[in-house]
């Protein structure tokens, strides 16, 4: 094997960069030197850097502020990045990161669509590989609120105590970042021949009043709730990992409601609509927990410290299965419907149990029924 591809990515700063650079150090056979936005007032940096690259990924660009600045920004950005490459007449795969913007006639539309004439007239005169990306709207960790995206403003204000506003509510096509960056990957790998233009597909379409109730509904479950939602497909988990990475770091860390009697004590750990709860519990020796069972609901069990005995009967039968537990050697025992149990702690010492369920406790609806072992 070969030494690693060297991989530029101009605005390695920004959104995009940042997170395309930590996807492809992931790879060992990518070498992924520090680009600084600082190089393209520097050309002794930026040939140095640029020299020896097998792709180069453009992804520095303005996108919002002055109409003038943002078109002509954008473009100059272009033109130094072919003039440092024709300097040092390299011809590496160029990967330039457009917006269905190029669509609009707007000045971010407008320098996309600048940027890729100058690109493709370059790559035409010298034979360079060269990959036009029209990339849709973005979102994920990292993007800036009031700059990225409307989930990143939604986001930061829904975690910072601030009132969201729809501006306006429209369809809008979406791609998670994750996303973006493995195709982006994949392509530094299967460079085209020529000049490609390529349209990134949106894998999500969605309202932004959609995308605000569903943020909202968040909001509540983390902070009022203590709940994990449910999803309803990969992007709602996308951006329910988005929504976390928003939040202040001392919001991360919540106080768990411990409840105590002459038993022991226990406390909700995660629960999760439509995917059930972990709870844990301490167990004074001797005690024993449970004698009941459910027609619905699914335990698992799991002693993580001390020495204890979890047991089961069918109901309506008399047969007792025992199953000796310690944390010293972890064993998952699950819990059938229609089968009453109990465990025991059978040691000298507090014993712990991780408890999983797979619904949520509801004390009007507990599915739960007394009868000893």
């Amino acid at each position: 094997m070969g030494p690693p591809a060297k991989i530029i990515i101009t605005g390695m700063e920004g959104f995009v960069g940042s997170h395309l650079r930590d996807r492809l150090v992931r790879e060992s056979i990518f070498e992924v030197p520090f680009f600084w936005d600082r190089y393209f007032s520097d050309p002794r940096a930026m040939e140095e850097v640029l020299a020896g690259s097998q792709t180069v990924v453009h992804l520095a660009a303005m996108n919002r502020g002055d109409p003038d600045v943002i078109y002509n920004t954008n473009v100059a950005l272009v033109r130094q990045l072919v003039s440092h490459l024709e300097n040092l007449q390299a011809t590496p795969h160029v990967i330039f990161a457009s917006s269905t913007q190029a669509d609009l006639d707007n000045p971010y539309g407008r320098s996309k669509k600048e940027g890729a004439r100058i690109l493709e007239e370059w790559a035409r005169r010298y034979n360079a590989p060269l990959s036009i990306l029209i990339i849709p709207n973005i979102f994920g960790d990292g993007g800036r609120p009031y700059y990225n995206s409307v989930i990143a403003t939604f986001c930061h204000q829904l975690t910072h105590g601030e009132e969201p506003r729809i501006i306006e509510d429209r369809e809008i096509n979406l791609i998670y970042i994750n996303e973006l960056t493995d195709l982006i990957c994949e392509r530094i790998q299967n460079p085209p021949r020529g000049i490609e233009t390529v349209r990134v597909q949106p894998t999500t379409t969605i309202k932004v009043s959609t995308i605000l109730a569903l943020l909202q509904k968040y909001k509540d479950s983390y902070y009022r709730d203590n709940l994990m939602p449910a999803f309803a497909n990969t992007f709602e988990r996308n951006l329910y990992n988005c929504f976390l990475c928003y939040m202040e770091y001392p919001d991360l860390a919540r106080a768990a409601t411990v409840h105590s009697d002459a038993r022991g004590w226990l406390f909700e750990a995660v629960k999760q609509h439509g995917g059930g709860m972990v709870f844990f519990s301490l167990t004074h020796p001797g005690i024993i927990r449970g004698n009941h069972y459910h027609t619905r609901k699914i335990e698992k069990f799991l002693v993580v410290q001390g020495a204890g005995v979890v047991r089961l009967r069918r109901i309506g039968k008399d047969s007792i299965v025992e199953y000796p537990v310690a944390g010293e050697n972890p064993t998952l025992i699950t819990i059938p419907i229609f089968h009453t149990h109990n465990i025991e702690n059978t040691g000298a010492s507090d014993m712990l149990t991780l408890f999983w369920s797979s619904e949520i406790y509801d004390p009007s609806d507990p599915d739960t029924f007394p009868e000893k072992v």
